[in-house]
């Protein structure tokens, strides 16, 4: 099941459903002729279709916002967090093309700080998708759910066997191991896979954990991480700060938890634009270009790894 398909279905069933966007209609393009008047096109319009989104939320409806992510969560922030996050209204955002996945675009279409906006409004939760049937599975549960959302949107097709289906606030670990544990969300997934398999072959006993859900964070998945590996990678297409090392970062302090911890994300800049597999290249993100940096690091003696 697409993404499309299954908002035409649930909104079949569900008369509070709203599918709105401002001018974003990609991933929904279907949608106006089969839903009719529960389809809405604000233009290009962000911060208004947030508060409309707001005043429908008030009037028991569940509104689906779509738009760009770099436009949603920086042009209509204040809008996301006054009308939505503290009044805490069940507005699903929806951020189209972010992270790496906006490729070929400039610094000004990028959503890289994304994650770390949303995350710090008090109510917003946050969801990263690896692929479209995480997409699928997690929005079913996220419509349901009374609290805003902010999802990353990802439509690409699984490039991993998931071992267990989408729960809010859940990690899902593919792979045991003792030595290095990878922490990834969202497409990088793959290259993480690859990653993964690299440094198996170099001897290294590598655990693999497809974060899930950024905000509830699963805690209990990663503080096992802590105690049972001997290095802690993340890996993230968002800048260093207010991501996932961040959350990773408060946790440990919060807990007390000592552990050797490798970020690899984007630090104090924006990425070229080009084709996707040439941002991952050129920024260092490719499975081979992840267990090198992993492996040069490990091998280095002041961080006594092994």
């Amino acid at each position: 099941m697409t993404y499309q398909d299954l908002l035409l279905q649930i909104s079949k069933e569900n008369d509070k459903l709203l599918v709105m966007t401002a001018e974003n209609r990609a991933a929904i393009r279907g949608l106006p002729q089969e839903i009719g008047d529960k389809f809405v096109d604000v233009g290009i319009a962000e911060q208004t279709m947030i508060g409309a989104a707001a005043g429908l939320a008030l009037r028991g409806r569940v509104p689906l916002v779509h738009a760009l992510a770099t436009f949603l969560t920086l042009r209509a922030f204040e809008f996301i967090r006054t009308d939505v996050g503290i009044a805490n209204l069940p507005v699903k955002v929806i951020g189209g093309v972010p992270g790496f996945l906006s490729d070929g675009n400039g610094p000004t279409h990028q959503a890289i700080e994304d994650i770390s906006l949303m995350r710090g409004i008090p109510n917003m939760k946050v969801f990263c998708p690896a692929d479209e049937e995480e997409l699928v599975q997690g929005m079913k549960l996220i419509i349901d759910d009374p609290a805003p959302w902010y999802v990353r949107y990802n439509a690409m097709k699984p490039c991993v066997e998931h071992k267990a289906p989408v729960e809010l606030g859940k990690a899902e670990v593919l792979s045991e191991g003792y030595d290095v544990a990878l922490l990834v969300y969202g497409f990088l997934l793959k290259e993480a896979q690859v990653a993964k398999e690299l440094l198996e072959k170099e001897g290294l006993s590598v655990r693999l954990v497809n974060v899930r859900t950024l905000k509830p964070i699963d805690g209990e998945v990663i503080l096992k991480a802590a105690r049972e590996t001997r290095l802690l990678v993340t890996v993230e297409d968002h800048f260093l700060t207010g991501g996932l090392f961040s959350i990773l970062s408060e946790l440990l302090v919060h807990e007390q938890t000592k552990v050797n911890v490798l970020p690899i994300a984007l630090k104090e800049k924006w990425f070229k634009p080009a084709l996707l597999p040439n941002v991952l290249q050129h920024e260092g993100f490719t499975g081979a270009q992840l267990a090198t940096t992993i492996m040069n690091y490990v091998k280095d003696a002041q961080h006594s790894v092994l």
